[in-house]
């Protein structure tokens, strides 16, 4: 079974158990829909699993994060500023560029990152150029989705290979609020003279909490396929939102890793911000 085919199934059975069905239009008093355009602020950096949504028309969606990574097998990690900037450019499609600098061992807890190759400290720092276009939008059991395609060239470090991450996010909005989402992120990768590839699937649990706090659960892991040193990390993470405005938002997540190539714990915290 693969991994859309499994969230379908298991979205039935919380559907069943009360969660309510998947809500189009429909604005529940001090809950605004997350999929809604004139709605609240949605970013990509707020969990790992990207959003299935586009920036609006003429509108930029502003994101920057900090990232600590405790690291079991190497040095610990420091990426910053994360920053990626979105421009909605139509009515399903935005452009996206941005710029990113790490410090230290391995490992990749952002959602606008894939990495995790080397042992060894390292200093380097890329920018991200590409384009997410919404392929469906949340009517019944077709859930809202959005597709990323992007590219990344190094600006300093160790390696001057470019790198391609494409996935597909895709996910329900239930009628109590909950918002339930999921990822699988393909990217190509380079330690050295090995090129390899990476999958990276992803799954979240949104729950708010007021009118103003989101909090969620997920889980996430990226494996390696074709690398001499497997890259195998798998992390679960909590974390949530604060709405400061319906176009600015601040958050943060801490996990953990589920085994001895993961990180002992990882924090993350950020802005976004919508003009």
């Amino acid at each position: 079974m693969s991994l859309r085919e499994a969230v379908v199934v298991v979205a039935a059975l919380a559907m069943a158990q009360g969660l309510g069905s998947p809500a189009r239009g429909q604005r529940a008093e001090a809950v605004v829909s997350a999929y809604d355009p004139a709605g609240e602020i949605e970013t990509d950096r707020d969990s790992f699993t990207f959003a299935p949504t586009t920036a609006d028309p003429g509108r930029t969606i502003f994101e920057a994060s900090y990232s600590f990574i405790d690291n079991r097998t190497g040095p610990e990690a420091h990426s910053f500023p994360e920053l990626l900037v979105r421009r909605g450019i139509g009515e399903r499609v935005e452009m996206r560029v941005g710029f990113n600098y790490e410090a230290g061992g391995p490992g990749t807890v952002s959602g606008t990152e894939v990495g995790g190759e080397d042992l060894e400290t390292e200093y380097e720092s890329r920018v991200l150029y590409g384009t997410k276009v919404e392929t469906s939008r949340q009517e019944g059991w077709l859930p809202q989705s959005a597709l990323v395609v992007q590219g990344y060239t190094p600006a300093y470090g160790p390696t001057t290979q470019s790198t391609i991450v494409a996935g597909e996010s895709f996910g329900w909005r239930f009628a109590n609020g909950w918002v339930w989402g999921s990822s699988m992120r393909y990217g190509t990768g380079f330690d050295k003279e090995d090129a390899f590839n990476q999958w990276a699937p992803s799954s979240v649990l949104k729950i708010p909490v007021g009118e103003r706090l989101n909090v969620h659960a997920e889980y996430f892991a990226i494996f390696s396929e074709g690398k001499q040193q497997t890259v195998n990390l798998q992390c679960v993470s909590l974390g949530g939102h604060l709405l400061l405005s319906k176009d600015f938002e601040l958050g943060a997540r801490y996990g953990w890793g589920l085994n001895e190539s993961s990180p002992g714990f990882f924090v993350n915290c950020g802005l976004g911000y919508r003009y």
